[in-house]
């Protein structure tokens, strides 16, 4: 008898070395996924602030471009006055439509930040519930932490093709809309040609006339 509780002791504390050694391993294993989610996602941040980072250039040199183009405005509009008022809300307008572009970068930077802090803290929730559950449950713990495992990693493998297909979007929107500005810019430049081209042709008219008179 004494023999038969020896070697049930002794079975049972392999088994339940086993089991903290399958723990100790399932939750190396869980922060080794949890660090590279963090690093991969790090690093897309990253791509997104380079991203915002060159968007904000681009439009630092339009802003430049423009201003510019206002010094060259203003130089013309000293010859045609009429159309000084015109001129102005143009130009308030870009202003306008330049910080309207900002505005939404912000607001979609805070969007990303935000669900990025949300799905952080429920990956938290989620660790340090299964943690207190674990020793209790066993092997269904185990199954069902496995089922989970894989039906995160689809859902993750889901959010990122979303969001990589929402940057995509997003970034085609922004290159249309600086090629609209863009070609605003340029007819905006060709109505200011043929305007003072126009002033220049009335002039000389003007002074033909008088020529003739006199």
């Amino acid at each position: 008898t004494n023999c038969i509780t020896v070697i049930l002791l002794t079975l049972q504390t392999n088994i339940l070395t086993e089991l903290k050694n399958w723990k100790l391993n399932l939750i190396q294993h869980h922060k080794l996924q949890m660090r590279q989610e963090k690093e991969k996602h790090a690093a897309h941040v990253k791509q997104l602030q380079n991203e915002m980072e060159n968007l904000k250039e681009l439009l630092h040199t339009y802003e430049i471009s423009i201003s510019r183009k206002d010094e060259v405005i203003t130089n013309l509009t000293q010859a045609f006055e009429k159309q000084k008022e015109r001129v102005e809300l143009m130009r308030k307008f870009t202003l306008w439509r330049i910080q309207h572009v900002k505005t939404k970068q912000e607001e979609y930077a805070n969007n990303i930040a935000e669900r990025h802090f949300r799905t952080a803290l429920m990956k938290k929730v989620w660790a340090a519930w299964r943690s207190a559950n674990e020793i209790r449950w066993k092997d269904k713990v185990a199954r069902a932490c496995q089922l989970r495992a894989e039906d995160v990693c689809v859902q993750l493998t889901n959010d990122y093709e979303a969001k990589i297909a929402e940057l995509t979007a997003t970034l085609e929107q922004r290159k249309a809309e600086i090629l609209r500005l863009h070609n605003e810019r340029d007819q905006y430049e060709d109505t200011m040609k043929k305007a003072f081209m126009r002033g220049v042709c009335a002039l000389n008219l003007e002074a033909m006339t008088m020529f003739q008179s006199k």
